[in-house]
Order: C-alpha cells, then sequence, then structure tokens
C-alpha cells in the first residue's frame, strides 16, 4: 500500500529541516490533534492517538534528501518517507510518502486514517517556525 502527502514547501533550508528531522523530540510538534502519548526514544519515538493503538517509530535514515522512519514493530512493515527537495537557500520542498505491506483487510481499516495523518503531518511540517 503507498500513500502520498501534498508537495509542501517548508520556509527552512534543507539543511535546517535534516536537524530537525534527526531529533526525536521534534516529532512531537508535527503530531496530530488528540495526542495521548508521546515517548522518545534513543532512535525514534513512540506515539498513541486517541481511538488508535500505540505506534513506535524509528528515525532509519536522514540525510539531505530524505528521512525515513520505519515502524519498530516487527509485526508491522511499514515506512514513512519525507523526500526533501531544496529550492533555494531557505525554502525546501517536501513531500510524505508511506510504504507498508498489509493484507488487504488491514489496508481497507488503516488506508483512510492512514491518508489523514499524512496529511495532518504535511500540514503542520508546512506551518512548523
Amino acid at each position: 500500500m503507498n500513500l502520498e502527502g501534498r508537495k509542501i514547501i517548508v520556509n527552512k533550508s534543507s539543511k535546517e529541516l535534516v536537524e530537525i528531522l534527526k531529533s526525536p523530540e521534534n516529532y512531537k510538534d508535527f503530531m496530530p490533534d488528540g495526542l495521548q502519548k508521546f515517548e522518545t526514544r534513543e532512535d525514534g519515538f513512540k506515539f498513541g492517538l486517541q481511538g488508535m493503538p500505540e505506534i513506535a517509530l524509528k528515525i532509519d535514515e536522514v540525510n539531505d534528501q530524505k528521512a525515513v522512519l520505519k515502524s519498530a514493530s516487527s509485526s508491522l512493515d511499514f515506512s514513512l518517507t519525507a523526500t526533501i527537495n531544496p529550492l533555494n537557500e531557505s525554502q525546501t520542498e517536501v513531500q510524505m510518502l508511506f510504504e507498508g505491506k498489509f493484507n488487504p483487510f488491514i489496508k481497507m481499516m488503516v488506508e483512510k486514517p492512514l491518508q489523514n495523518f499524512i496529511n495532518t503531518l504535511t500540514n503542520k511540517i508546512e506551518a512548523y517556525k
């Protein structure tokens, strides 16, 4: 299952954005309303949203082209990637891409909430100060 967020322009250099995305603590600022739990770990974070199970993500790779978060659970196989495309010294184009391997039943249940989550992440990153 593949989902995409819209392409956005962030008013930060790609270098600034990469530094933000390297730190697990900063992801709390991108979480949707209804966040009930957020715990940082050395290599990632765990969060819980109202009405959903807790999800643990590890920061797998962050460089000047992408930031990749992967599921920290062996029972779920997915990744969330932010593509990073510098436009100039103070603006960067970003797009969220979700890739997951789910059976058809799970896919049907999670596709809409995941798309909403990606849209919210996109909006929060776009508005990040």
